[in-house]
């Protein structure tokens, strides 16, 4: 299992992510979803220890990443958005250097180099420079690397960039594939490859995570209102005024023809029990239902909401907020000038006191008189 406690990273004063919590169980493929410049990679880069965190913790089996990171590492594959490799060595060169630098075993080194190359259909370039290869095929060659060292976790920061559509669905499957053994995070912004794959995603956006469930409770908890798609046969003034003066609809927001006599609807309505008064309605007046059918908002509704940004404000809007704010400055300045009025009487009145005190005692209020004559020069 994967944690992440109240991870935060900050550049200078800036929060590239900020404060984020979420869990990966063993054997799940997690989608982390944001558009570009949301904090994927960083949040990656701190999981993988690759980049310290300013606060917060990240657990892989129990061990902190900030307290033992060699054995956080040997149970983490990783492949950045941009691969790492060498594009001067040879393919299988590249694989074996990096076994070794993951201490893989001399004896296994071979037969997990030839696996990683096999599953990434890579075993046909493997004495090619890996400078000359196509990107889609250096970043095969990152894929398998990760998967040198048998580790438990994989983390897949955009495994798909550069690949062409047959290999985007090889990618997919593989790693459905390799889920059966491994727990898997991945990073994209292209939402057909998280709903191919995922039951479970994080959605982040400005380094705050906005959602953390999973697609279907995700896009049932941004959906709002339920729409249905209705094919009707009757003439179309008369079907829409029936589906206007049913309770419950809330707005019909498109009518497409689609043959003579019959139109298709897309109908707003307030929940799915519309459904059945509004067929009796149609049917009533002689209004043939051939197709009905609920819409809900996809995950690509969902996302684009989560992470829409806050809308600006109106000219009016911010000269109203412009005036609360003088208000507030006038409001502030005349309580300290009455403060300071309160301040001026208790300080006119002590001296009378001092003054009053020593001609009791008999002492000369020379200091007393000084404090009158500076404070009648005041004046």
């Amino acid at each position: 299992m994967v944690e992440i406690k109240n991870l935060t990273k900050y550049y200078g004063s800036h929060p590239a992510v900020l404060d984020i919590s979420f869990t990966v169980g063993d054997h799940e493929v997690l989608g982390f979803l944001g558009p570009n410049g949301a904090g994927k990679s960083t949040t990656m880069n701190m999981i993988t220890g690759c980049l310290p965190a300013t606060s917060g913790t990240v657990l892989v089996d129990g061990y902190d990443i900030a307290k033992d990171p060699m054995e956080v590492k040997r149970r983490i594959g990783y492949l950045p958005e941009l691969p790492p490799v060498y594009p001067d060595m040879r393919v299988r060169d590249y694989l074996n250097f990096a076994a070794g630098l993951k201490r893989v075993p001399r004896g296994e080194r071979k037969k997990q180099v030839e696996d990683a190359m096999e599953r990434l259909k890579i075993t046909d370039v493997q004495r090619r420079i890996i400078g000359n290869l196509s990107k889609g095929y250096r970043q095969r060659v990152g894929f398998a690397m990760a998967l040198l060292g048998s580790p438990k976790f994989l983390i897949l920061d955009e495994p798909t960039v550069g690949l062409d559509p047959t290999q985007v669905i090889e990618v997919r499957h593989l790693i459905q594939d390799l889920s059966r053994d491994h727990t898997i995070i991945f990073s994209t912004h292209i939402l057909a490859e998280v709903t191919a794959v995922c039951e479970r995603v994080v959605i982040i956006n400005k380094g705050q995570i906005r959602a953390v469930d999973t697609i279907a409770n995700i896009e049932a908890s941004v959906s709002g209102d339920l729409r249905l798609k209705m094919k009707v046969e009757g003439e179309i003034m008369k079907v829409t005024n029936i589906i206007k003066g049913t309770q419950g609809v809330q707005e019909i927001e498109e009518v497409e023809y689609d043959s003579v006599g019959v139109n298709s609807f897309t109908v707003r309505v307030a929940s799915d029990d519309v459904r059945k008064p509004l067929m009796s309605a149609l049917l009533a007046e002689d209004c043939m239902v051939l197709e009905i059918a609920s819409e809900k908002a996809s995950l690509e509704e969902a996302f684009v909401k989560l992470t829409a940004p806050t809308a600006k404000q109106s000219s009016a809007e911010a000269f109203e907020a412009l005036g609360r704010e003088m208000d507030a400055a006038r409001e502030a300045e005349e309580a300290a000038a009455a403060e300071e009025s309160r301040s001026d009487a208790d300080a006119a009145g002590e001296p009378k006191k001092t003054e009053q005190a020593a001609e009791s005692a008999g002492a000369p209020a020379q200091k007393s008189g000084r404090g009158k004559q500076k404070k009648g020069g005041k004046h």
